[in-house]
């Protein structure tokens, strides 16, 4: 095959070509062929032969006509919706979520599985519930494998490679090490061998759905928070101005120490942060102080008694409340100092819960605590997305790889040096899609 002076071959080139149209036409779209051209930086015959590919691969559809100045009205064009599938998986730290979506990210099918007993994250049975889920919900969808992109799987913990360059997940806080997941869900047979699965940190994937769709789109750098049982967060650094990342990064922002021989931590330490915010251990400090409900094991609807209390004047409740923004407001305060990023956003099921409660509190130490100019730039607000965030983040991965390999699906097990959607995306375009 012909090789340039760049050494990119001529696969390569048409590769690039058909990726930079897709991705302009997913965030920017519709728009027509003469359009394409200036924001691509391709030629007419290029943008022409390259949308007759992809038209031909049913990857891109006619969305109606525009007037053109005088001349004869512009077609345009759009990625068609149908045209692929991706699941997004959230195995979280209550409950597995496993969702199906259109190339438009518009949710087909659902599932959840809770992990009880509470507090069990035994890896076979999660791997179960993902099996199961995936075949319940293509069954309730309707819909078979043959345009299915991959499995994005969001995960609590390090993502790491083993030497066939499959993840492995090392989930400190819940009792895993070196687990071979992406083996483990290939060995169940859910899914033909072709299809891949990509899986990576759940903080991730919810910093790569709200800078693709939700509250980071047109931030060059930002923190997006993932707020549940523990807390974790995603680094975003050289952001699209336009939608889209480059650069994601998963910290371990939970287990930055907040007090020296502090309260411990679920990961063994003493003093992490997630010792005095996470979710179970918010809970577990209102239990202390004689308040909580009695007759409940769901977090999320003791959080929700807590919140209750908090309403209804409880001082200890309130004074709980009002210690963990300030807990979150310094640990913040560390990543602006750290980080000097644009915004931070707080998601998460917890944070969901929370936000609205404690964001004032939380803004208000986080500037206390951080150096004046990292904080006068920032801006700390919710994510926009709601719970499904993670899932959904979980489907870019397969979408991501699907974009960077010029609309053809990813092979099923890339090599180590290549690690699924972090390759994947260079878009400078417009407003994105976002599921109804």
């Amino acid at each position: 095959m012909t090789t340039g002076r760049s050494g990119r071959t001529v696969r390569d080139l048409r590769r690039g070509n058909r990726s930079a149209v897709l991705q302009r036409l997913y965030f920017g779209g519709p728009m027509s062929r003469q359009e394409l051209g200036p924001v691509t930086g391709l030629s007419s015959g290029s943008v022409s032969n390259v949308v007759g590919e992809l038209v031909a691969d049913g990857l891109l559809e006619e969305a109606g006509v525009v007037d053109s100045d005088g001349g004869r009205p512009r077609t345009l064009l759009r990625v068609t919706p149908g045209s692929a599938h991706m699941f997004g998986v959230d195995v979280g730290e209550t409950r597995v979520r496993v969702e199906l979506f259109d190339l438009a990210l518009t949710e087909l099918a659902r599932t959840e599985m809770p992990l009880l007993p509470r507090g069990c994250y035994d890896v076979g049975p999660i791997v179960d519930h993902i099996k199961a889920g995936i075949s319940t919900v293509l069954a309730e969808a309707g819909v078979g494998t043959e345009r299915l992109l991959g499995v994005g799987v969001g995960v609590p913990g390090i993502v790491d490679r083993d030497a066939a360059g499959r993840a492995v997940v090392h989930g400190q806080t819940i009792g895993w090490d070196a687990v071979p997941l992406e083996a483990l869900l290939r060995a169940t047979g859910a899914l033909p061998d072709e299809i891949p699965y990509i899986i990576d940190n759940g903080a991730r994937t919810l910093g790569q759905a709200e800078m693709w769709f939700g509250a980071g789109r047109g931030a060059r750098e930002a923190v997006v928070v993932l707020f549940g049982s523990g807390v974790g967060a995603s680094l975003i650094t050289d952001g699209s101005p336009d939608g889209g990342t480059t650069e994601g990064t998963p910290l371990e922002w939970g287990h930055l120490t907040v007090s020296v021989r502090g309260r411990r931590c679920r990961c063994g330490a003493l003093g992490c942060l997630e010792a005095y915010t996470g979710a179970e251990s918010l809970l577990a400090r209102w239990a202390e102080l004689g308040g909580g409900p009695q007759d409940t094991v769901d977090e999320e609807e003791a959080l929700g008694a807590l919140l209750k209390a908090a309403g209804q004047a409880d001082p200890v409740a309130v004074e709980l409340l009002e210690e963990t923004a300030e807990y979150l407001g310094a640990g913040l305060s560390d990543v602006i100092n750290l980080f000097q990023p644009e915004r931070i956003l707080i998601g998460g099921w917890a944070g969901l819960m929370l936000g609205p409660h404690i964001l004032p509190g939380v803004r208000e130490h986080a500037t206390r605590y951080s150096l004046r100019h990292p904080a006068g730039r920032v801006s700390i607000t919710m994510g926009s997305l709601g719970p499904d965030a993670v899932t959904v983040g979980a489907a870019t991965l397969p979408l991501s790889a699907f974009f960077a390999t010029g609309g053809r699906r990813a092979p099923a097990e890339p090599p180590a040096e290549q690690p699924g959607w972090q390759t994947a995306l260079e878009v400078r375009s417009g407003a994105g899609t976002r599921r109804a």
